[in-house]
């Protein structure tokens, strides 16, 4: 199967709109760009319970530690970030989304310190003990499986990653990650990508999608208000293991939320 179908086709769609003035634009791509669209997913059955997994974050926030390289345009390059990282310590290479959320509280793009009360709670074996960051604002989809690709695969196989959960940060992040998503589960690996923007989600159809109507720049959560993080990413990740086929799933984040403000919980 492959990561992007009918790519030359794409890849004419593509180059059509580098000659607009959208292409120009580094807030976003606009409402012509041709997001990928694919037709079918590869599937891999989760072989272990969430509690014996060894889980790997991947962001597309653009973290990177503050005194290294940070990202470029349609930079196809990725950092590698211990998960002892002080939230202090990253800086953001913010592109097609606002920093604001992620600069006051990292765990609303990059939830480290939410997957370790997972992993201390025994909601999932481990957190890997480094996560993967790249700036996912690249129009041309192809530099993420000619370049990116080939150097992140054989990390992520490096360390034993057993399940993987991205976490795109802007619209086209979520095509970013949707195709990253594929790749890792062409090797065998089940992956979740946590949604906002259903469209290019279902567009590019990644194996596993948990969406919720939540905001570009906080897609793991509302910053500084942990309940609301956990509640997502717990019920994300409880998806992996009963899901038996590809599919977008609708968390019911939403309307829990709605029941605590209401109580004046939040």
């Amino acid at each position: 199967m492959e990561i992007i179908e009918d790519s030359d086709g794409w890849r004419r769609r593509f180059d059509q709109w580098k000659r607009s003035g959208d292409a120009n634009r580094t807030d976003d791509v606009g409402g012509d760009y041709p997001f990928v669209r694919n037709r079918r997913a590869p599937f891999n059955p989760a072989r272990r319970a969430l509690p014996m997994l060894n889980l790997a974050l991947i962001s597309s926030a653009g973290a990177y530690i503050d005194g290294t390289a940070p990202f470029g345009d349609s930079d196809p390059s990725f950092r590698e970030i211990p998960i002892e990282v002080e939230s202090s310590d990253l800086r953001y290479a913010a592109r097609g989304y606002d920093p604001v959320a992620v600069q006051q509280d990292m765990n609303a793009e990059v939830p480290v310190g939410r997957l370790l009360e997972f992993e201390n709670n025994g909601i999932i074996g481990q957190l890997n003990p480094v996560f993967w960051s790249f700036s996912g604002f690249i129009p041309d989809a192809g530099l993420l499986i000619d370049e990116l690709l080939p150097r992140l695969l054989p990390r992520i196989n490096r360390y034993e990653v057993q399940a993987a959960l991205l976490v795109p940060a802007s619209r086209l992040c979520h095509q970013s990650v949707g195709i990253v998503a594929r790749a890792i589960e062409l090797t065998g690996i089940p992956t979740m990508t946590l949604a906002v923007v259903r469209d290019v989600i279902e567009s590019v159809r990644p194996p596993r999608a948990a969406f919720y109507e939540g905001e570009l720049g906080s897609v793991a959560g509302k910053p500084d208000w942990p309940e609301h993080q956990r509640r997502i990413l717990d019920e994300a990740l409880r998806l992996i293991e009963p899901m038996d086929q590809v599919g977008i799933r609708k968390l019911t984040v939403d309307l829990e939320s709605q029941v605590e403000k209401s109580r004046g919980e939040r």
